[in-house]
């Protein structure tokens, strides 16, 4: 048996790769849904793709986390890598998409349970003075995934079934769990924990209900107000679930220090902006545009090759430019890159996009980083690990009801053109089939709705950079000034 700290690098990898498998996810599947919709119908349906990953995930997150105190951080990974490579199988063989759906929230459990513990893993083995340089090492598995994400993307929607897309999960996964179950050894001192199950159940059937709500507002509506009520009540159960929970799913005693509260609302709203972009850029390029899904990946491909660029200019300058300055910049950024949007047409280049694109990738890779620091500046070292997960929470939280809210936007406005007419013909736009103003008046009609989801998504840019003016100075060292 290998030494521990020549097994290190070891589950190191294992640690990178399982990342990969999660943070490409976002980018190839974003290129392939114009063409899983297509082939699946059911447009009104599209943001749910989406929404259920993020769903499961957000509220599974905290869960899995503490199990991992109870029962050790190999078996659930194991059990995560395991349970999200089985949804990547079934989501290659859906044949509708509700069944889609519904394989993306298994996904999405899958992923609740393997992002927390490779991270938490990271901490059991590693001192603090050498998580700095693994912290960049895993950083960089997020920029080499923005940039393969879409290429990958568009070169199997080019060439093979739009199930490679889920598929190629299984090698990845396959040989992250090899890595783990030979070189991950540990002895599990049971911590005395309480699981907040009732509390994640409470959170995901609130927020499902929501969603429900949003996506049948233009469509038949009749499930609007009943929605609705589960969500009222749903919600006011989880908030009393959480003041009486011995370890809450959210600690709501943290969102009364003022920079925990502020920097998680600016980015839950970030979050937003940012999902609607992922998500309905690349229909607008396909659809609307006439180019091909590899183009429509590398829209998207600056966005979050821009991100960790800006998020290591922001951490080397936050001693010269402070913490705040810092995400006000970000936050400008924001509704800047957003404009762009606003005057996408048919007939303009996509370098208009990727150009909005690489805008905002930049401010959020600048708000971000200087929001997390904030954070955990403003706690003691006790609760840091709680304020650290209340960040992850909100931006989760702020991805869900984006890609629901702007979906619900596009249902709108397709409701009132014609939204069958659109999901029964937009493969023939995808695939450039143009063949008469039935054709042109479905583009129209997508185009018009699109564009007000990017006008959704500057709006909440625009309130993305107001919020962040209320978040306080915070010194690097930890202490609040205001």
């Amino acid at each position: 048996m290998l030494a521990p700290n020549l097994r290190r690098p070891f589950i190191l990898a294992a640690i990178m790769i399982s990342s990969f498998m999660i943070a490409i996810e976002a980018t190839i599947v974003s290129t392939a849904m114009p063409q899983i919709v297509a082939s699946l119908g059911n447009l009104n349906l599209y943001a749910w793709v989406f929404s259920a990953f993020l769903l499961a995930q957000t509220a599974t997150t905290v869960v899995f986390g503490k199990l991992s105190d109870l029962y050790g951080r190999k078996p659930i990974v194991m059990i995560g890598i395991a349970v999200f490579l089985i949804g990547s199988l079934l989501c290659g063989f859906a044949t509708s998409m509700p069944a889609l759906i519904g394989f993306r929230l298994i996904q999405g459990f899958g992923a609740g349970a393997v992002q927390p513990v490779t991270l938490t893993i990271v901490g059991d083995l590693y001192p603090g003075h050498e998580r700095g340089k693994v912290q960049g090492w895993l950083a960089s598995v997020w920029g080499i995934s923005a940039v393969v994400g879409p290429l990958a993307g568009g070169l199997i929607i080019q060439h093979l079934s739009w199930a490679w897309i889920f598929w190629i999960n299984l090698p990845i996964g396959i040989a992250a769990a090899a890595g783990f179950l030979v070189f991950l050894h540990e002895k599990v001192e049971h911590e005395d924990r309480n699981v907040d199950v009732a509390g994640a159940s409470l959170f995901a059937i609130a927020i499902a209900s929501l969603m429900v709500a949003l996506t049948d507002i233009g469509a038949s509506a009749s499930l609007v107000v009943p929605a609705l009520g589960v969500f009222v009540i749903a919600s006011g159960l989880f908030v009393l679930q959480e003041r009486r929970a011995r370890d809450p799913m959210v600690a709501f005693g943290l969102w009364a220090h003022r920079p925990i509260a502020t920097a998680n609302i600016v980015g839950l709203l970030s979050a937003m902006a940012v999902i609607g972009l992922t998500t309905f850029l690349p229909m607008y390029v396909q659809a609307v545009m006439n180019r091909s899904a590899l183009v429509a990946g590398f829209t998207l491909t600056v966005m979050v090759l821009g991100w960790p660029i800006a998020a290591t200019l922001a951490a080397r300058n936050f001693h010269r430019f402070g913490l705040r300055p810092t995400l006000l910049l970000g936050s400008l950024l924001l509704p800047l890159g957003a404009i762009p949007f606003l005057f996408l047409r048919a007939d303009l280049s996509p370098l208009l996009a990727g150009f909005g694109s690489m805008i905002m990738g930049f401010g959020m890779g600048l708000l971000s980083t200087a929001g997390i620091v904030i954070i955990q500046g403003s706690v003691g070292w006790a609760e840091r690990g709680s304020a650290t997960a209340s960040n992850l929470f909100s931006r989760n939280l702020g991805s869900t009801l984006g890609a629901t809210l702007l979906g619900a936007v596009l249902n709108l406005s397709l409701g009132q053109s014609g939204r069958s007419v659109a999901s029964d013909r937009i493969r023939g736009l995808i695939e450039h089939r143009v063949s008469g103003s039935g054709d042109d008046s479905v583009r129209l009609a997508l185009a018009h709705g699109l564009h007000l989801t990017f006008w959704g998504v500057f709006l909440i840019a625009l309130a993305t950079l107001l919020v962040s003016f209320l978040v306080p100075s915070v010194a690097l060292g930890g202490a609040d000034h205001e």
